[in-house]
């Protein structure tokens, strides 16, 4: 029987591939070994020659141009192959719901779990259609294997149809895109691309080049530690009340990802390691502009300071550290990878969706070192819980938009500008 974008998904996302924030390693966990490695030995199955898979995980497919597109720009696609650590990604289960009716769907592992149009929307567009789901006790993975199962099918499209008109290609699939490292390990020049998409996004038509600006903190806190039957004569200071006064005068309304949206940014507290002589506290902070992440950065090194100076024998630091930037301060000064991709949604009869994007992408680091790349729709929904889903004929129209990006792009020479943007980064301008 001949491989589906269906198949090939369902595939995947039994692969337990959830990257691990604590790991040094990369990949951070072994799962993502496991997959990089069945996607290599499919795309060779496919007859494409040159594919590398990277000391440090990455697998890398190049294609070379067909006759007459040699001058077009080099193109690369990517997705990632972990899945987020928030919800387990273990034994997996996909059901596929052929024809969906519009009726709430229940979940067999877990018959409380509902899904229905009053907390997902986007369902009454997906009438008819084949939709997956996980179990209802793990995550289905779709954020980002319906990327991957995306490329492997426009893999597959390229490799039997070699008259296709296409430039150079690349398509890269990356691991702990879900722990801020997805390109840590990826020398562009190992790509030798002009321009880049991230299949990563979410509903039919949907283009990403707008993303937040992020940062990470690591809060410690350094109590005064002594027996507790002592503790009123001996100066105990115990780091867990410090703790949570820190937590409790973070700003909630209009400054936690549950009370903002749009345009908004917030700080959010991810983990908290604590015990009465020492605690370390980990957040992200996100905004749409630097200004915004400045002050929210300061606001969280000013919290820490009063801790401080409300006990001044226990030792509060705050070290806040880069993590990516938005797109589009980069993507705004050559939009012809934006528009190109608006261009290719149209020509396949749907309409281009743009938002900026309440996250960050690969496509944030790729766009600051250098290669501009735009964030696509894959058709995942409700990602990072046991309410994720995907409709297969959705997944089918991200091949069908990539294809004609690889067509738009063939008759499409370099420009002189975007040599230039080859051989110079941007990333100076922007901190």
């Amino acid at each position: 029987m001949s491989e589906t974008i269906l198949s090939r998904f369902l595939r995947y996302v039994r692969v337990d591939t959830q990257s691990d924030a604590r790991s040094e390693t990369c990949p951070s966990t072994p799962g993502q070994w496991t997959l990089q490695k069945l996607l290599r030995s499919e795309l060779k199955r496919m007859g494409v020659r040159d594919v590398q898979l990277t000391e440090h995980g990455y697998v890398i497919a190049k294609f070379p141009a067909t006759p007459g597109a040699a001058s077009a720009p080099r193109l690369a696609f990517f997705a990632h192959v972990d899945t987020a650590p928030d919800f387990s990604g273990k034994n997996v289960q996909p059901i596929v719901h052929r024809n969906y009716n519009g009726q709430p769907l229940r979940f067999p592992a877990n018959p409380s779990l509902v899904l229905d149009q009053a907390i997902a929307p986007d369902l009454a567009a997906a009438k008819g259609k084949d939709l997956v789901t996980a179990s209802g006790d793990t995550l289905l993975g779709a954020d980002d294997k319906a990327g991957v199962a995306v490329l492997m099918t426009l893999a597959a499209a390229l490799s039997k149809n070699p008259r296709l008109p296409h430039g150079e290609l690349r398509i890269c699939f990356n691991p702990d895109e879900e722990i801020g490292k997805g390109v840590n390990r990826l020398a562009l020049r190992q790509l030798d691309a002009e321009v880049g998409y991230t299949l990563d996004g979410g509903p039919v038509g949907e283009i990403c080049w707008e993303t937040f600006s992020g940062d990470a903190a690591v809060v410690t806190i350094e109590g005064v530690s002594t027996h507790p039957g002592e503790a009123r004569a001996k100066g105990m200071v115990n780091a867990l009340f410090l703790t949570a006064k820190l937590l409790m005068n973070l700003p909630r309304e209009r400054g936690a990802p549950e009370s903002t949206h749009q345009r908004e940014g917030f700080i959010h507290p991810l983990r908290v390691e604590a015990s009465a002589e020492r605690a370390t506290l980990k957040f992200i902070i996100r905004d749409f502009e630097l200004k915004g992440l400045a002050d929210r950065g300061a606001l969280l090194k000013g919290l820490c300071a009063g801790l401080s100076a409300v006990e001044p024998t226990a030792r509060v630091e705050c070290r806040i550290e880069k993590q990516y930037r938005n797109m589009a301060y980069w993507l705004r000064k050559d939009m012809r990878p934006v528009q190109m991709a608006r261009d290719a949604i149209r020509a396949c009869g749907l309409t281009p969706v743009e938002s900026p994007i309440r996250g960050g992408t690969d496509g944030s680091r790729l766009t600051e070192e250098g290669l501009p790349a735009p964030n696509l729709f894959a058709g995942m929904h409700n990602i990072h819980g046991p309410l994720e889903w995907v409709a297969v004929q959705d997944m089918e129209l991200s091949v069908q938009v990539c294809l004609k990006l690889v067509e738009l792009w063939a008759s499409t020479p370099v420009s002189k500008r975007r040599a230039q943007m080859r051989k110079k980064s941007l990333r100076r301008n922007i901190q």
